[in-house]
């Protein structure tokens, strides 16, 4: 059943104690694969301003666990002192919304040009390293206790499922197979698995000029190697152009990697790092396929998605430049 403002006007106020009255529900333009709305009502005549994510119903890529491990994630995330959006009920399904949750809004940019490029965010770019450290700090020593059950992916889980996926499309793309071989064959291992973002990078924070206010958008969260967290964030589709600044465009691996050592205690291997930053230009090519496939098998008519594709070459040559990096600077697991 399509999700309509008149369902969840209809639906919402009954999870939530208190009197609800919803003044304006509208559905965002932002995210390919959750269906997201901004909600504005009051709870006993507070105004209250919140984001409703709800499974999008499409075709899944086969990596998110779902809305509700979502919410969990955030939640346990935000306990352990990351900066994120107060999560106010979870939706099971048996409401007539399908699976998804209710969080506050926060203020602050999300898109990547402007946070690049408008004068105003220089101070929070200034900032960032040591703002995206102490995030991935808080997120990586969430008890993984308090998320039994959401599941393990380490490196060489995902590059076989990540290749099936590949293969699954029929395209013969030479370069994917020579960076899945190699890949498997230089997994690092994950003897303690910390939560993962599993999508931490420019354009899922939300930024003011004082700086990281929240991080969003959990749906690919998992157990884990944290260091995949700081691979996904250095993987080249996230500097936009700006391929002399590796950490999203603003900054040098090496003003991460010691953020992190400060906010954590850990030092950095920055080999161990950069594998996990060509698992995730690798997991980046296989997502711009998924999104193809997904417009051309008739799944998702979404041009979105079609235009997304277009970017697999992309990512071929991304794959060649890290491997050669890795490969002269004597990589070994």
């Amino acid at each position: 059943m399509a999700i309509t403002a008149e369902r969840i006007v209809q639906v919402l106020p009954a999870r939530l104690a208190g009197q609800v009255e919803i003044s304006r529900c509208r559905r965002l333009t932002a995210g390919a694969s959750a269906d997201t709305w901004r909600v504005q009502a009051t709870l006993d005549g507070q105004p209250q301003d919140w984001i409703l994510r709800l499974d999008a119903g499409a075709e899944d890529l086969g990596m998110a666990p779902g809305k509700t491990w979502e919410a969990r994630a955030q939640q346990a995330a935000g306990e352990a002192g990351c900066p994120v959006a107060r999560v106010v009920t979870i939706l099971s399904g048996q409401e007539g919304l399908g699976e998804g949750y209710l969080m506050e809004a926060l203020p602050g940019e999300s898109l990547p040009p402007v946070l690049l490029k408008d004068d105003r965010y220089r101070p929070a770019r200034d900032g960032f390293c040591q703002q995206a450290a102490q995030a991935l700090a808080a997120i990586h020593r969430t008890p993984p206790a308090v998320l039994d059950g959401l599941p393990v992916q380490d490196a060489l889980t995902q590059v076989e499922q990540l290749y099936a996926m590949h293969q699954d499309y029929g395209e013969a793309l030479p370069v994917f197979s020579l960076v899945y071989g190699w890949l498997k064959a230089n997994a690092p291992e994950c003897a303690s698995p910390a939560l993962v973002h599993g999508d931490f990078r420019l354009g899922n924070f939300l930024i003011t000029d004082n700086g990281l206010q929240g991080v969003l958008d959990w749906e690919l969260t998992h157990l884990g190697d944290p260091m995949e967290d700081l691979g996904w964030l250095c993987v080249n589709a996230w500097r936009f152009g700006r391929r002399h600044l590796p950490v999203a465009g603003i900054d040098s691996r090496e003003a991460l990697y010691l953020a992190y050592q400060a906010a954590t205690g850990i030092t950095v291997d920055p080999l161990h790092a950069r594998y996990w930053e060509l698992l995730g230009t690798f997991k980046w090519g296989v997502i711009c396929q998924y999104q193809a496939y997904s417009y051309l098998r008739g799944h998702v008519p979404s041009l979105e998605r079609a235009a997304i594709g277009r970017r697999v070459a992309e990512t071929e040559y991304d794959m060649l430049t890290c491997l050669q990096d890795l490969t002269e600077l004597n990589y070994a697991p």
